[in-house]
């Protein structure tokens, strides 16, 4: 059984948002830090597995999308948060 193909939908959402909301505060960050922010976000979002992106995105109302868009841009934000306060406490 191959499952390449399965995948989490709010993971782009996830990455997609990170970056936006890196930019507009205009903060840069490495690798390490963006992982940790995605981690931290995607465990707080439920996950949504699909074969195709485009699969979900032509089945969900209007109210369903903006409902996600929502709750990314949330765990994101405070996922940003959450990590910079982690990380300024470690030695």
């Amino acid at each position: 059984m191959n499952f390449e193909s399965v995948k989490n939908y709010y993971e782009i959402l996830v990455a997609f948002e990170i970056q936006k909301q890196l930019k507009a505060s205009g903060t840069s960050a490495d690798n390490d830090y963006l992982e940790d922010v995605a981690c931290v976000a995607l465990n707080k979002l439920p996950p949504r597995y699909v074969r195709h992106h485009v699969d979900l995105v032509y089945y969900l109302t209007d109210d369903e999308k903006a409902n996600m868009d929502n709750a990314v841009r949330t765990a994101v934000s405070e996922a940003l948060g959450f990590v910079s306060q982690h990380r300024s406490r470690s030695p």
